[in-house]
């Protein structure tokens, strides 16, 4: 009779256990056992690469691997693990036996204790490192010296060997050329998700299309982690993300660097930019800004290095901005470059205030104003053009306003509203004086009369590819406004030629086979308070040959302190060279010839001398 009362308990156990695991807790254990088994692997997309014009590779991504540990596999080995590891993963042993120690943590979903069993121990590994991680971990014994290992000591050493330290697939992002056009690349950082953050530079505008879209795999796996192909749920292949191809040469860049380093070697200033556009086109071939940084480890450079100057900075640009005055006075037929000025020997009241100019200066005409850059000059060309006349062509060559390119973080400059001018506005403005403009302003302001008069807007990406090759989208050149005509242009270029005469202010900018029309600037850098003794931005901008430019060039000093201040002094030169290796490197055929020039004995190292890295 007992007999049978505790079968009969037994089976009621049974039944209710039978019940409770198959209907009360059905839904629980159900979702357990599918998450003991199904797995959604998301796939990343490859990010695409950046290259330059002529297609070599600026920016790049190479597969690597994450390595994680599952603790709960290591049984007691951990220290010997750790011991194996901590040489190739180039970390410490002690800060990985700490990793390596199982511990609890909580599901996310229901907060139950379990063991976490995916525990990270370096990212960016490169495969060939993974593969001597692997080597290593398959030759050590851990400690499992017998010659008949027992099947429960055969199963931890395989656990070890094989199981317990494992990957997951992850990207590195390279810059082949380190810091080379490394402001207009950009870097990228690492998002929640893991997923790759463009944060400055092409590599954050274009983040979106570089990174692509991810893909995932939804299956099963059996109890030993196989995966079962006949249950694929889904399997989405990821996009790759699409190249992008800049506008850049990064054979220009590359020239244009090495120029700016001995500028700064030698000059010593705060920094030194320098652009090359194209102006029938606005395509920008180069741009550079030192001191830079390494954007394959941009942590190392403090932020100061990593700022683009060219569209991040503003200033008041000084005497280059006489271009903006001068054309426009000779667009509205104000003036003509034959009309003369008195510029009251270096010293002109207006107002109840003095303008000086560096030099006493009698009778100017409109051309040797801008070849002496006088700005007593400017001034009362200004004057006499009136400020409604003033501020429309300050607007309409682009000052106040995003130029548009296609780098993020640009900034508009400022420009006062009509209201806000003063009695002396319109006698400094003229002179570049009370208002900032960036070096991509001034060198787009300045390719406009290059390119008869036409604002086009600057561009720094060509297309987007994808990995075949094919386009799937591009930029072509876009006018912005017809700023003056090309008539004032070409008596706008007439007078720009003088400047690297001998009577202008930028003769060390004069090249031997071109023709150049230019311009210089130095001005006093503002403070509080006022302006800053001794402290200047110094710049020249020029293109050549001057009746049909292939390149403008813009060089600005930020407060050279070595050899000058003034722009023909710093800037002038360094146009000089980079116009001369650049013309060189990209074959632009010479308007007189070199013979006629240098002398025959000299002739072979000129030519070999002025010659590009390709």
């Amino acid at each position: 009779m007992g007999l049978a009362l505790l079968l009969a308990l037994a089976l009621g156990a049974l039944g209710w256990r039978l019940v409770d695991l198959q209907v009360i807790r059905h839904e629980e254990l159900s979702a357990l056992a599918r998450s003991n088994t199904r797995r959604v692997l998301v796939r990343e997309p490859r990010r695409g690469e950046i290259r330059d014009i002529r297609g070599n590779l600026l920016a790049t991504t190479l597969p690597v691997f994450t390595v994680c540990c599952d603790p709960t596999l290591l049984g007691d080995r951990h220290t010997e693990m750790a011991r194996v590891l901590a040489p190739l993963l180039k970390t410490n042993e002690t800060f990985l036996i700490g990793k390596l120690k199982p511990r609890v943590v909580r599901q996310a979903d229901n907060g139950e204790p379990v063991f976490d069993k995916h525990v990270v121990l370096k990212h960016k590994v490169r495969v060939e490192e993974w593969a001597r991680i692997q080597s290593a971990l398959t030759n050590q014994s851990f400690g499992f010296a017998s010659a008949k290992p027992t099947r429960a000591e055969r199963t931890q050493l395989l656990n070890l060997r094989h199981k317990a330290i494992f990957t997951e697939d992850d990207q590195l992002r390279v810059y082949p050329s380190q810091a080379l056009a490394a402001h207009v690349l950009g870097y990228v950082g690492a998002g929640d998700d893991g997923e790759m953050i463009g944060v400055e530079g092409i590599e954050r505008l274009f983040n979106s299309k570089l990174n692509g879209v991810r893909g995932w795999l939804a299956t099963e796996k059996d109890r030993r982690g196989r995966e079962l192909v006949s249950l694929r749920h889904q399997d989405v292949e990821p996009r790759d993300g699409l190249n992008v191809v800049l506008t850049i040469d990064a054979g220009l860049q590359h020239i244009v660097e090495s120029e700016l380093i001995e500028a700064m070697k030698k000059h010593t200033p705060v920094s030194v930019s320098a652009t090359v556009v194209r102006p029938r086109t606005g395509e920008i071939m180069a741009m550079a800004t030192l001191p830079n940084f390494d954007p394959n480890q941009p942590g190392a450079f403090p932020a100061d290095s990593r700022r683009n100057r060219v569209v991040m900075d503003q200033h008041e640009p000084g005497s280059t901005f006489k271009i903006v005055v001068v054309s426009g006075a000779l667009n509205d037929r104000t003036v003509s470059l034959a009309d003369r000025f008195d510029c009251e020997h270096g010293r002109f009241i207006y107002a109840g205030r003095a303008l000086s100019d560096h030099e006493s200066y009698g009778m100017l005409s409109v051309e040797s104003i801008i070849t002496k850059s006088s700005n007593i000059g400017a001034a009362k060309v200004g004057i006499k053009m009136g400020e409604p006349s003033l501020y429309k062509y300050i607007h309409d060559f682009g000052f106040g306003q995003r130029t548009g390119i296609q780098i993020p973080g640009e900034i508009s400059g400022t420009v006062h509203p009509l209201s806000r001018w003063n009695k002396l506005s319109i006698s400094r403005i003229p002179m570049g004086h009370e208002m900032d403009a960036t070096p991509l302003q001034m060198v787009m302001a300045m390719s406009a009369i290059a390119n008869q008069g036409r604002l086009m807007r600057p561009a720094i990406v060509s297309r987007l590819e994808d990995a075949e090759g094919r386009v799937a989208s591009e930029f072509r050149p876009e006018t912005i406004r017809q700023v003056i005509s090309a008539e004032a242009a070409r008596q706008m270029v007439t007078a720009l030629k003088t400047v690297v005469s001998p009577e202008g202010t930028a003769v060390k900018a004069k090249l031997d086979l071109y023709t150049v029309a230019g311009k210089t600037g130095t001005a006093q850098k503002a403070g509080h308070g006022g302006y800053l003794p001794g402290k200047y931005f110094s710049s020249f901008i020029g293109f050549f040959p001057a009746d049909k430019p292939e390149l403008c060039i813009s060089v600005v000093f930020d407060e050279p302190k070595v050899g000058g201040y003034y722009g023909g002094q710093t800037a002038a030169p360094v146009f000089k060279n980079i116009a001369e290796r650049a013309a060189n490197y990209l074959n632009i055929p010479p308007e007189r010839h070199v013979s006629a020039i240098v002398p025959a004995g000299k002739l072979h190292a000129k030519i070999s001398g002025g010659s590009a890295v390709r």
